[in-house]
């Protein structure tokens, strides 16, 4: 249970459609349940109103027809039916009214009595008193109030007002006829509205909803997951190609989309194979056709018999050999032409100031707990090694943190140096710019770290602290894969 909650992300592609396709379960259901209940209520309404007019009928007919007897003949006669077998409903002669203990007030209950009365008040106008409702068989009161149906002999009533297993509830009619003499009626209504169910929705039906709904996610996620798979081998593959061009052609699989989408990437990717390969080519022959002039030129300035000519033509043709082998380091550097592989940064980090603290500790750092990351460890090493030099050099010490969170682990050097001014923060990134009058750069470092971090879907941002000094910030992803 817990893997597969790990599997469905909030925001990913196959939770929302789950999440769609739930929302458009329940308000189909919810919309079909609304008219199908409003339709077939109606019906109901309209079926049980006549079958309660049909059997008050039937009430009234007895009625009369024991009114018209004498009523010393009425028991007599009333013994006689019951010795025949009975009505299709319970009738007896009462002193008093007797205790009806009333079922909960439902639409259909109110339906029922109310069409009874009705056509009761009509055939029967010269009745003191006529009551009508619905009791449970099991409080249902017969002859007298002390005397309950479970009392009486099963002939008596018992296959007249009951149905197992429903036992549902019964009809009681008391007519006032004159002071002391109460007719007593009770009866079940006719199939199908014997139960006076008002239930919207039935078990069975919220079982079947639960089922048909539970199915239909279950198809849903797992044709989902088929589709989204190639998706997210695309974008592992767009992810990883920043940082190994040499990748394998995926596969051309899944829905038409998927496979156009795919077959366009591969693509993509032999372009840019073609396009890297082409200019590292194109440097590796600068490279090897600007050595052979630029030596030339330096034999031939030795000829010049002025000193300071000399001095100029070799000033220029340094600074012309610098830009030419800045440019074959930036190239150089920036390619990523090594495997992911997990990373002890902790390890890594100390490894690079070991030989920086070798006199004097220079640069601090205190190891924090934290799971190897995933990343090309020479290229992470180059930016780690680039900035701290930077830092000792031109910030006199550093200190290092490592802080960790769920989107990235951070990296902050902190050194003692002047700091670099506000509006030079981003051109420090640019090629072949220095801050520093010595020699001993080509300016191409910081742009070197920022690219190579980038490749690692990272990024590498400088600041000024409040208190003086530079701050350089490493955002590495802890999410990539080997």
């Amino acid at each position: 249970m817990m893997r597969l909650l790990r599997l469905i992300k909030p925001n990913s592609l196959v939770t929302r459609t789950l999440g769609l396709a739930l929302l458009a379960v329940v308000l189909a259901q919810g919309i079909a349940t609304a008219i199908w209940y409003s339709e077939s209520k109606q019906k109901e309404l309209l079926g049980i109103q006549d079958a309660s007019e049909s059997m008050a009928n039937m009430f009234a007919s007895t009625v009369t027809f024991f009114q018209s007897l004498p009523v010393r003949y009425r028991h007599i006669v009333l013994d006689q039916i019951r010795n025949m077998g009975g009505t299709r409903f319970f009738v007896s002669f009462n002193k008093e009214k007797l205790i009806v203990e009333p079922i909960p007030d439902t639409q259909l209950k109110q339906a029922s009595l109310s069409a009874v009365k009705s056509v009761l008040d009509k055939k029967l106008t010269k009745v003191a008193s006529i009551s009508a409702d619905f009791s449970h068989p099991d409080n249902l009161r017969l002859l007298k109030n002390d005397i309950y149906l479970s009392d009486l002999p099963k002939s008596w009533a018992h296959h007249t007002l009951t149905l197992s297993p429903i036992d549902p509830p019964i009809l009681v009619v008391q007519i006032e006829l004159s002071s002391h003499e109460w007719v007593y009626i009770a009866a079940l209504l006719p199939a199908p509205y014997v139960t006076l169910d008002d239930t919207v929705i039935a078990r069975e039906q919220i079982v079947f909803l639960l089922l048909s709904t539970t199915l239909l996610l279950g198809l849903t996620y797992f044709l989902m997951r088929r589709q989204v798979k190639p998706l997210k081998r695309l974008a592992k593959a767009a992810n990883e190609m920043s940082m190994d061009i040499d990748q394998s052609p995926l596969a051309e699989e899944g829905a038409s989309e998927l496979v156009t989408a795919t077959r366009a990437f591969n693509r993509m990717q032999q372009r840019i194979r073609r396009y890297v390969s082409d200019r590292e080519h194109l440097f590796s022959s600068i490279s090897h056709d600007l050595k052979t002039p630029i030596t030339r030129l330096r034999l031939r300035a030795e000829l010049l018999e002025s000193d300071q000519k000399r001095s100029k033509f070799n000033k220029d043709l340094d600074e012309l050999e610098m830009m030419v082998k800045g440019a074959l380091q930036c190239v150089r550097d920036t390619d990523l032409h090594e495997n992911n592989a997990f990373i002890d940064l902790n390890e890594m980090i100390n490894s690079v100031i070991e030989p920086m603290n070798f006199s004097q500790q220079k640069v601090h750092f205190a190891p924090v707990e934290m799971d190897p990351i995933v990343a090309k460890p020479l290229a992470i090493k180059r930016v780690l090694t680039n900035l701290l030099d930077n830092a000792v050099k031109y910030g006199f010490s550093a200190v290092v943190k490592v802080e960790t969170s769920e989107d990235w682990i951070t990296v902050t050097i902190d050194d003692e140096g002047p700091g670099i001014p506000e509006e030079k923060l981003e051109q420090v990134f640019e090629p072949y710019f220095r801050l520093a009058t010595d020699d001993q750069g080509h300016g191409l470092g910081l742009g070197i770290c920022r690219n190579i971090l980038h490749g690692h879907g990272g990024d590498l941002i400088i600041s000024n602290r409040s208190l003086g000094g530079l701050r350089a910030q490493l955002y590495i992803p802890p999410s990539l894969e080997v």
